[in-house]
């Protein structure tokens, strides 16, 4: 069977919801051996059980990838318990809504911390260990707000545009290590933070409100988290072996077919 992770140690940062639950089981599903961080431990532990009732391996662990000491103590002993780090997922990020005028530095500072010295520090925890085992792969979850300019999304974007070009760089950095990394570029995908902004946001317009930004997708709907979860997947496998450095919309034809 192609595709499959037998025996791969996979640590997937924000894997206790939305895509990155989603790319947790579907990885689980192809064999491997999944480590779950989050910085909810409630939703990591409900992730991983799912995962083992099903008769996959999981671990959880409450985890803030901002904090780049204990993120990496807690990675060593990851790796020492299980041997090796084959794969790095970074799924977990923040939203926020605002242009430039109306971007508090609070927020903007808190997006930094999250979104790119997260992927940064989790990237940083692990590439020690891929050199040393001279493999790996690096999956770092990019949006389309990395690649145009999209309403509304100044702090997000920024930091969406520095995950894309650290996955350029690392991508060069460690060939001679065979070491891969790569990125997704998801447009909108239903996942319960979708859900939670309408209602917050829009109370007594959500189906309203849901049919609009569905529709702002070619394609007509909204993304699927499995379905960046398989895509992860083929990326991660090795049978994309010969991929790196290189970035996958996932996106409904919302890059190129808009008009």
């Amino acid at each position: 069977m192609p595709f499959r992770l037998d025996n791969k140690i996979a640590v997937i940062t924000g894997g206790g919801s939305g895509i990155g639950a989603s790319i947790s089981r579907v990885f689980a599903e192809a064999g491997a051996n999944v480590y779950i961080l989050d910085l909810s431990e409630e939703k990591a532990a409900l992730t991983a059980q799912s995962i083992r009732d099903n008769g996959g391996k999981a671990h959880h662990y409450q985890a803030d990838v901002t904090q780049q000491k204990a993120l990496g103590e807690l990675v060593s002993k990851i790796a020492a318990e299980a041997g090796s780090i084959d794969i790095l997922v970074n799924s977990a990020g923040i939203a926020h809504i605002g242009k430039l005028h109306t971007t508090a530095e609070t927020a903007f500072d808190q997006i930094y911390e999250v979104n790119i010295k997260g992927v940064y520090n989790s990237m940083y925890a692990v590439i020690t260990h891929m050199m040393q085992q001279k493999s790996g792969v690096i999956l770092n979850l990019a949006s389309t707000a990395s690649l145009i300019g999209l309403p509304d999304r100044f702090a997000y974007s920024m930091s969406k545009g520095a995950v894309l070009t650290m996955t350029y760089t690392v991508a060069r950095d460690y060939l001679e290590y065979n070491i891969r990394c790569n990125a997704v570029a998801p447009a909108r995908i239903h996942t319960p933070f979708v859900d939670n902004f309408i209602a917050k946001n829009y109370p007594g317009k959500e189906q309203e409100m849901f049919e609009k930004l569905s529709k702002t997708q070619p394609i007509g709907r909204m993304g699927k988290p499995d379905e960046v979860a398989y895509l992860a997947l083929y990326l991660c496998s090795d049978e994309a072996g010969f991929i790196t450095g290189t970035n996958f919309p996932i996106d409904g034809g919302f890059l190129n077919l808009n008009t």
